[in-house]
């Protein structure tokens, strides 16, 4: 017996997507009033004087369209942040663009650069999106599998993963949801195929001030890379923003040019007061950078012990909000299973981490963890899974 389509009117290139993973986790917990260690937003604001700027451009009238490439005071922050940061020089007229997240920098780039049958080469496991924004593109994802507790690839399968048909390469580091910071000689590596083979790479870098060990390198900063790479990053995860949806994509104008062609007909703009607010933040002293850094790395810390008591196998993250962990030594095999009833277990909920890869064999038994809450509810998350899974 034939099933009868569960959306008939979705076009083809869609049909493996389905709701959000992050959406129906977020509100199961609601649901089940349980810890939401899933979706990757914190439950604390950020700093008040980006706050601050943000209420302050809303009452002083800076509520209408911004424009189309961003409000100058953002992008000049952006291009000043480059330089100070990574010594990247960006023309902020030219080479900066403000986008609604990065979510909408990566599929503004995908469907600017991709023809239709164009090969997308990325990491697996990868965030969600990536996958969709290739689809919308007509392209072709081809995987590269990190592996094991380190992440760690294969030179050799990275190298036959290239083919006559690849448009680019799609980089995310600080990666999402591994935790894995890419070392140099990985970067290097990759530039050095991305200039024989001439491919772009875009980058999101939106972890890239949440890292706990190594150093953040951007793609760009390697010879040769600067004008072959389309540099994304945002405000939302470094000044626990969100919501405002405010990102960048940072290129050599061509490359600009293209990305806002389809940026402008998906969302034209967004966030106009919010950009100002970001704008500040960007300008904050090194101190706040380094202490977000070192709280994070805090929270990663105590919930990976938490993790470990409950019986959970937890892989080493280097930066970023998660943790990925194994669940087989808590004798289960299916991470989506457990996940749809950890909150009756232990009223905690967290993210089946399988929906990031092609390979559902090598993610089956994997679950993300996020450790971007406040201290309390960690605790309480980790006494609760202590409790729950070893009753």
């Amino acid at each position: 017996m034939t099933m009868p389509d569960p959306n008939p009117h979705l076009v083809k290139r869609l049909h493996e997507f389905g709701a959000s993973i992050f959406a129906e986790m977020s509100a199961l917990a609601v649901r089940t009033g349980s810890i939401n260690l899933g979706q990757g937003f914190p439950d604390t604001d950020g700093p008040t004087e980006v706050l601050d700027a943000a209420v302050e451009a809303i009452r002083g009238g800076k509520n209408q369209y911004p424009p189309g490439i961003g409000i100058p005071e953002l992008r000049h922050a952006v291009a000043s942040h480059q330089r100070r940061f990574y010594d990247l020089e960006y023309d902020p007229d030219t080479e900066v663009l403000i986008t609604a997240g990065a979510t909408e920098a990566i599929a503004s780039s995908m469907l600017s650069l991709c023809e239709a049958g164009d090969e997308v080469v990325c990491f697996e496991p990868y965030y969600d999106s990536y996958a969709a924004a290739i689809a919308l593109a007509g392209g072709r994802r081809v995987t590269v599998q990190l592996r094991g507790p380190d992440s760690r690839f294969s030179p050799e399968e990275f190298e036959a993963a290239l083919s006559p048909h690849t448009r680019l390469i799609l980089l995310n580091t600080p990666h999402n949801p591994t935790g894995k910071v890419f070392s140099r000689e990985e970067l290097e590596f990759v530039a050095d195929l991305a200039m024989r083979h001439d491919l772009l790479v875009v980058t999101d870098e939106v972890y890239e001030h949440l890292i706990f060990e190594g150093e953040h390198i951007p793609m760009a900063t390697l010879p040769g890379m600067r004008d072959r790479t389309v540099t994304i990053s945002s405000g939302g995860k470094t000044f626990s923003a969100t919501g405002w949806k405010i990102g960048w994509v940072c290129a050599k104008p061509d490359l600009t040019t293209a990305v806002r062609t389809s940026k402008q007909f998906i969302t034209y703009v967004s966030g106009g007061p919010f950009q100002y607010a970001i704008a500040k933040g960007l300008a904050l002293g090194d101190d706040y950078f380094k202490r977000i850094a070192a709280e994070m790395r805090a929270k990663s810390d105590m919930l990976s012990n938490g993790l470990k008591e409950a019986g959970f196998e937890v892989w080493r993250s280097m930066g970023t909000y998660y943790l990925t962990t194994r669940i087989e030594a808590l004798g289960h095999t299916d991470g989506v299973d457990f996940c749809w009833t950890l909150p009756e277990l232990c009223g905690v909920v967290a993210v089946p981490s399988v929906v990031f890869y092609d390979d559902k064999q090598a993610g089956k038994s994997l679950v993300r963890f996020a450790c971007c809450k406040r201290d309390e509810m960690l605790k309480e998350a980790c006494r609760r899974l202590a409790g729950g899974l070893q009753a």
